[in-house]
This record gives structure tokens, sequence and C-alpha cells, in this order.
């Protein structure tokens, strides 16, 4: 057998993999400079290095206006400047971030959507091949009265009937 980084896959997945790729560049090419801005902003804010800078600032901020005598700290202690600037940084991140998440969100619920519009086809095209399996064991005289569910299972699928059942079981359903 092939090693695993050798195995090759099937040409219509390389191609589903080349579209995928294509449409996160086309994505990606389209955000304007506040949407890049706002993700490297929050990439470099989860990262160890921002935290790493954090504490080496804050640590030497406290420790040169604890050292120094409180005359000459630009910042005594409690440090109300050093509170004001962290503030300040924490309602831009906060901004940043959930720009970030806007987009993410976006982007989820369009992957949401997509993978309903295939379910719903692939669904549709699971019956189709069901009653015609059905129709052709007929012609052939197999007997198919065994298969409790294959009826139910001919019948396509109502997205809005399904949806409907849903909200009045979660509506029965104790919070």
């Amino acid at each position: 057998p092939k090693p695993d980084s050798a195995r090759s896959v099937a040409p219509a997945i390389e191609r589903n993999i080349s579209a995928m790729v294509a449409a996160r560049q086309d994505v990606e090419r389209a955000r304007g400079i506040g949407a890049r801005v706002a993700t490297a902003i929050t990439e470099f804010a989860g990262s160890l290095a921002f935290l790493a800078l954090h504490v080496i600032w804050f640590g030497g901020w406290i420790l040169w206006n604890v050292s120094l005598s409180n005359a000459n700290a630009f910042d005594p202690f409690p440090f109300g400047m050093l509170t004001t600037i962290v503030s300040l940084e924490a309602i831009f991140l906060s901004a940043f971030v959930l720009m970030s998440q806007k987009r993410d969100a976006r982007i989820a619920d369009q992957r949401a959507d997509l993978d309903v519009q295939i379910n719903l086809l692939a669904e549709h095209e699971i019956t189709r091949l069901l009653r015609l399996i059905d129709a052709i064991a007929h012609r052939l005289g197999v007997d198919t009265t065994e298969i409790a569910d294959l009826q139910d299972l001919e019948q396509d699928v109502q997205p809005d009937a399904v949806l409907q059942k849903l909200e009045t079981a979660e509506g029965d359903s104790p919070n």
C-alpha cells in the first residue's frame, strides 16, 4: 500500500477541494482593509506573543513606578494611567474581536446554507433512486413487503413541515 501522503483521491474530490480553496481565496480578496486589519489584530491578540508582550509591559510599568520614589514615579500606585490605557485597549480589542466574529458568523451561515441545499438535493436524489429501485424490484417480481419503511423513505421530505415539527417539539419541551 502507498503511504498516506502518496494516496490519491477521486477526481471529483480534487475538483471540490480546488473549488473550495478558490472560493475561500475569492472571499479573502474581496475583504476590505478594515476587515483585514481587524483579523490581523484579533489574530495577534490571541497569540502567546501578545500575552508575553503584556506581561513584560505591565511588569516593567509596575516595577518602574514602584521602585522609584513616589515623587519621581510617572504613574504611582494605583496606576491610574496604566488602568486607563489598558481599558482603552480592551475597548478597541473588543471591537476588533466582534468584527471578526461577525465575519466568521456570516461565513458559517453561508456554509450552513450550502450544507442544507446539498443535503436537500441529496435527499431528493436518494428518494428518486429508491422509487426507481422499487419499480425495478416490482418489475422483476422481487417482494419488497418485508421492508417496512420503504414507503416512508420514498416520500419527498418537506423542509417547511420538518421545521414546523421541530419548532412544535421545541415548544413542547421544558426549558
